[in-house]
């Protein structure tokens, strides 16, 4: 029986706000999304808990708490964590909740209710907090109370960089407690950016501030190792250099991960993989100047300095399977790599990902910065009153990596699910993003 407070991540992809949650000291008793790939590199680096693939709609409270059981964990719920898709929104007037895009909405806050964790987590875009949009907000909140909760106002969207990453990246975070537990805060940051212009929200910042940290800072020494073209052959951890701010990122779990498990893996760094360019494309992002856009790819060249622009995911197959813009490296004429992307989006090297290139973005760019997931973990675990000093760090047993390079076919044979869980390209009606 696991020591830790107990979690559950809803939609969780391939694990962003799960990782974040751990290195609060969450264990992640169960973790549920709809992706058949994605579900195996959750299970992948998640093997303690349960990873449940299946449509969140179609998926009874009961069985997930029986699931959660059946792994050894109390199925008292200390907090509920996920970002359900918002994708519809009414004209004015009319309920937005009742939109039946916005379904998955309606399903968390089903799952909510029905467990009533002592906290919950609400995360998503920053658009539906301005405009007509923050009608849905307003109703969303109002239906919790009927549940008993309270939900944190005013709501805020916190920008990733100011809790660490070396990424431009803002989200809505709606936090909710049950009305018998203290009230939580929002986390105060932990980074500025140096120049005095940065308003210090959602609380003021404190001495133990530092500056943001930057892309050279969190990438420079995977700069001098050529990138893998299609097969992943891996890199020795001991050719790269956990010093300062990449000590986070380092093979061995310390500095902002020292509370998560120890995972028994290869002792390999996988995903520095990347596109072939042809001439033309690496003379243009050679001539393109750091922090300038490359006139024909429109593809952003990083600054060294700075912080990377906001990573996404790219479309889904049923959207067309379109890959995302990568960032031009500052350095190297080349798009940035997997693992380049991991660490700009807080995710230590440790960390497995799909080992195909599409599906690496993809799990990447989808999912919560870990550190901010983190900064909101801490803020429950103090809510908690539970003691860190005493918390267990277990040995997870490795599963078979082999997993990590299955396609949607072999995925979905391995979850029992239909290999149209996630639509097809020629598919035009789809109810997931």
């Amino acid at each position: 029986m696991s020591n830790r407070p107990i979690a559950i991540d809803l939609f969780c992809g391939c694990g962003g706000m799960s990782l974040g949650l751990e290195a609060a000291g969450f264990d992640i008793a169960a973790g549920v999304e709809i992706d058949p790939v994605h579900s195996l590199v959750h299970h992948y680096n998640f093997s303690y808990g349960v990873t449940i693939c299946q449509d969140i709609s179609q998926l009874s409270s009961q069985d997930l708490l029986d699931s959660i059981s059946k792994k050894g964990f109390k199925t008292e719920i200390d907090l509920i964590a996920g970002g359900p898709p918002c994708q519809g929104f009414s004209h004015m007037g009319k309920r937005q909740l009742d939109d039946p895009r916005n379904q998955l909405v309606f399903e968390y806050l089903r799952i909510v209710s029905e467990i009533k964790p002592k906290y919950f987590i609400f995360e998503n875009v920053p658009g539906i907090a301005t405009g007509k949009h923050k009608q849905f907000l307003d109703e969303l909140t109002i239906e919790f109370t009927q549940f008993d909760y309270s939900v944190i106002q005013p709501i805020q969207v916190l920008d990733a960089s100011l809790y660490g990453a070396p990424q431009k990246r803002k989200r809505l975070i709606l936090i909710g407690y049950r009305n018998d537990m203290p009230k939580p805060s929002y986390p105060t940051v932990s980074c500025f950016n140096g120049q005095g212009s940065t308003t210090r929200s959602p609380t003021d910042t404190d001495n133990n501030t530092q500056p943001l940290n930057t892309v050279s800072s969190s990438i420079s020494d995977l700069s001098d190792i050529p990138v893998h073209i299609k097969n992943d052959l891996g890199i020795d951890p001991r050719k790269l250099n956990y010093s300062s701010w990449r000590a986070n990122f380092a093979f061995e779990q310390q500095g902002k991960y020292s509370l998560c498990h120890k995972r028994t893996t290869k002792n390999i760094v996988w995903g520095h993989i990347g596109s072939k360019h042809t001439d033309e494309s690496i003379r243009r992002f050679a001539q393109t100047q750091p922090g300038q856009v490359e006139a024909i790819s429109r593809f952003l060249k990083l600054d060294p300095h700075g912080l990377s622009n906001t990573l996404r995911a790219g479309t889904a197959r049923n959207k067309g399977a379109h890959t995302a813009p990568r960032p031009i490296h500052y350095q190297v004429p080349r798009c940035i790599s997997v693992r380049e992307a991991a660490r700009l989006h807080t995710f230590p090297d440790w960390f497995g990902f799909h080992r195909t290139i599409w599906h690496g973005f993809r799990e990447i760019g989808n999912a919560v910065i870990p550190l901010l997931a983190k900064a909101l973990g801490d803020e429950i675990i103090e809510c908690l009153q539970f003691d860190l000093s005493s918390i267990e760090i277990r040995k997870v047993s490795q599963v078979d990596d082999s997993l990590l390079r299955y396609n949607m076919a072999q995925a979905s044979a391995f979850w029992n699910v239909p290999n149209d869980v996630i639509p097809k390209r020629k598919r035009l009606n789809f109810l997931h993003k």
